[in-house]
């Protein structure tokens, strides 16, 4: 059902409707509107289902060392990029970006509080974690947090949302995420590590 909203998105921007939905995905209007509300229903389920696939792993947070911090935050970078150079991410915050312009729609609200904030709220506990474990050394969670996010995202978005025929692939995306995330660590590391922790 998402993957089919989703698609439609790329190929019809902002002129999604709830029709087209339902034909693709072979149901009908009255079952959308029971599963998902109203439009800004279904979106916001599909920016949810998007945001969803970037998580950072598991660890043990008691346990927590240095290698498994940088694996946390690598994977974490890594599916983040994989997310938001997508097409279906690229489609989607064009559609958000126009509405925010025009006013003519919720999404960018949406995309904001199921994306970026949701996102977050996945993140800190790890950058929280690696303070507590002394591998990590800042002041507020939410700067260390947009720090990162723009070691990460450099300005590959941007680029894409204005057209740049940039191509990556998740092997690029993954070198990049190694690379961002080891900057991150220089900036924010701790100069010493907790007793019994690797110092990064």
């Amino acid at each position: 059902m998402l993957d089919a909203v989703l698609g439609l998105m790329v190929e019809k921007g902002e002129h999604l409707t709830m029709t087209a939905v339902a034909r693709r995905a072979s149901c009908s209007k009255e079952t959308l509107y029971k599963w998902f509300g109203d439009r800004d229903g279904l979106l916001t389920a599909t920016v949810q289902w998007q945001a969803s696939k970037v998580r950072a792993g598991n660890y043990d947070r008691q346990k927590l060392d240095a290698l498994t911090l940088r694996e946390s935050l690598t994977r974490f970078a890594t599916n983040w990029l994989n997310v938001i150079t997508s097409d279906t991410s690229i489609a989607l915050n064009r559609i958000a970006i126009s509405q925010a312009g025009s006013k003519a729609g919720n999404l960018g609200g949406i995309v904001l509080a199921n994306g970026r904030v949701a996102i977050g709220e996945r993140l800190k506990p790890v950058l929280d974690a690696g303070r507590e474990a002394g591998l990590l050394a800042f002041d507020d969670t939410e700067t260390a947090f947009r720090a990162f996010l723009g070691l990460v995202g450099r300005d590959v978005q941007i680029r894409l949302l204005l057209g740049d025929a940039l191509v990556l692939s998740p092997a690029e995306n993954e070198r990049d995420a190694a690379r961002a995330t080891d900057q991150f660590l220089t900036l924010y590391g701790a100069v010493e590590a907790a007793p019994g922790k690797e110092k990064l």
